[in-house]
């Protein structure tokens, strides 16, 4: 199984951890940022960022790997390789998460929610309350990394590969705005 240190070896390998001044996609301001594409577009690390997820859920017997567009694109369907089960995404269409493209979930199917990302956690409760209409099991959900250090509640098991305490502010109390030096990047998906 994949350790913290390990992850972190890879995010640093891959250039996927930034600093500067960020907009995040929850509207919050930080001086870092993990940018996943970074790391997910080498297939050996995504591989064993996914069989490292795959790890922890195996003994759940899940049906299916779902991630929300974009970060979870990517990642669900190389933890469903890992699990050898199908994977699907969700994204949004008119500001809203959907199913699309024909995906559905059966009453009772188990369902492992995966993210490359977890900040506040809204693209993935956004997903939960979806995948909740359809009746469908959410057995988990996991990430290759939770910046909020453990304080999303999901209100089902989290099983983040990292934890990160990475500050993140209000715009009104941001310290590299009230500096005025760098104006804030916005390196997310929702741009």
């Amino acid at each position: 199984m994949i350790n913290q240190k390990e992850v972190i070896k890879i995010l640093k390998e891959s250039e996927a951890l930034l600093e500067g001044h960020f907009l995040l996609s929850s509207g919050r301001h930080a001086e870092s940022y993990i940018q996943c594409a970074q790391v997910l577009q080498y297939p050996w690390y995504t591989k064993e960022l996914a069989e490292g997820i795959a790890d922890i859920w195996s003994e759940y017997q899940p049906e299916i790997v779902i991630g929300p567009a974009m970060g979870g694109v990517v990642l669900s369907y190389a933890v469903g390789q890992a699990l050898n089960r199908p994977a699907i995404f969700s994204e949004r269409k008119d500001g809203e998460m959907k199913f699309r493209r024909g995906f559905n979930l059966e009453k009772g199917q188990r369902v492992l929610v995966v993210e490359d990302v977890v900040t506040t956690g809204g693209s993935v409760k956004e997903l939960l309350k979806i995948i909740e209409e359809t009746g469908a099991e959410i057995i988990g959900i996991s990430s290759i990394v939770d910046r909020s250090n453990g304080k999303v509640d999901f209100k089902y098991p989290f099983q983040p590969l990292l934890q990160l305490e990475v500050p993140s502010y209000d715009e009104k109390d941001c310290p590299i705005c009230k500096e005025g030096k760098i104006a804030p990047s916005k390196p997310g998906s929702r741009n």
